[in-house]
């Protein structure tokens, strides 16, 4: 048995294995207390403020809603796509005088045990989610055992949960008319992970506007990767070297775009006189880069804002309903599509 001892970096792990019990008693026991025995409760409280776990020596007296901080779960830090998000959401909060911590998720098997530790020690008294990959369950039945949560740009219907993003489906759909209107035939799809669900939403929109124009699905046409620089370059090789290479890129967010810019450039191809890409987003990089790219945007700091807004009224006991917030997609129009119509 373990010296009675403060242990550093202690971790429910620890807990569990000084108390004798698994992890998963060691978290209703502390989120939960009324879930176990008395004796059971006593042990492993008695464990976590043994080895220091417990913030404050005495963590079971700290009630949630006393901390005023939030913990926003980004699926990776690093994607300049989140930045104005996160601006909306931290300067909304700030306003009412909440802390916002950012949790990454891109390397989430490190990142589980924080995160599992700041909500079962009630250090957090909301949750904002950006993404669907979550480093621990957030079903319905484990709702009830965490903070108040909101979602914001990913949509994820089985959680039920209030939900702040945009219609990616009909986003997509009017990305890819777009490029039909200024006469592109040969239209190629490059999609992001296929296990998240907005990039389900942005494949199903490309597809029906090909069918919707009358033009073929051609599975050559369509890859998917990550949303990184890397995907587009690749993407825009394999691509050009088919048989017939497509005359336009749609792209599911403006990094893959721009990796597939580069990869052209260094082709020899010129941008938009021998391919015409579309971006999704407008990252502030789709404006800079040569040519400026055509793309989706996003209204990424209102994303941020409206749902934090959400969540704060879900902490302070205001009716919140499940479901979907909708806001507006424009299609911003640069130099990267070549009107290919006569005259």
């Amino acid at each position: 048995m373990k010296t009675r001892k403060q242990i550093s970096g202690a971790t429910m792990k620890d807990v569990a294995e000084r108390a004798q019990v698994s992890t998963a008693t060691v978290s209703r026991a502390l989120m939960n207390p009324e879930k176990v025995s008395q004796n059971t409760r006593t042990r492993v409280e008695q464990a976590a403020i043994d080895i220091g776990y417990l913030p404050l020596a005495a963590g079971r007296a700290l009630k949630r809603g006393d901390s005023r901080t939030l913990l926003v779960i980004v699926p990776d830090i690093c994607d300049p796509f989140f930045g104005e998000m996160l601006r909306g959401i931290e300067t909304t909060a700030a306003a009412q005088g909440y802390l916002v911590l950012i949790g990454d998720c891109a390397h989430q098997n490190q990142q589980e045990k924080t995160f599992l530790d700041l909500i079962v020690t009630r250090q957090i008294d909301g949750l904002l989610l950006l993404g669907s990959r979550l480093p621990f369950d957030a079903g319905k039945a484990e709702q009830r055992h965490l903070p108040p949560m909101v979602m914001a740009n990913e949509f994820a219907p089985e959680l039920e949960l209030p939900t702040v993003h945009i219609d990616n489906l009909t986003a997509a759909f009017n990305a890819v008319t777009y490029l039909y209107e200024q006469g592109h035939r040969r239209i190629a799809c490059v999609g992001g992970p296929q296990e998240m669900p907005l990039c389900h939403y942005r494949m199903q929109g490309y597809i029906q506007a090909l069918r919707r124009h009358g033009l073929p699905v051609t599975p050559q046409y369509i890859t998917r990767g990550n949303f990184s620089l890397e995907t587009g370059a690749q993407a825009l090789e394999s691509f050009m070297a088919l048989p017939e290479p497509p005359d336009a890129l749609f792209c599911h967010s403006d990094i893959i775009a721009l990796g597939a810019l580069s990869q052209a450039k260094k082709r020899g191809l010129r941008v938009p006189h021998d391919v015409s890409l579309m971006g999704f987003d407008d990252i502030a990089l789709s404006q800079f880069c040569d040519p400026p790219l055509t793309t989706m945007a996003q209204p990424r700091f209102e994303i941020g804002r409206q749902a934090m807004l959400l969540l704060l009224d879900h902490m302070q006991g205001r009716t919140v309903t499940s479901g979907s917030r909708l806001l507006e997609c424009n299609l911003i129009i640069r130099d990267s599509v070549q009107c290919r119509l006569p005259g």
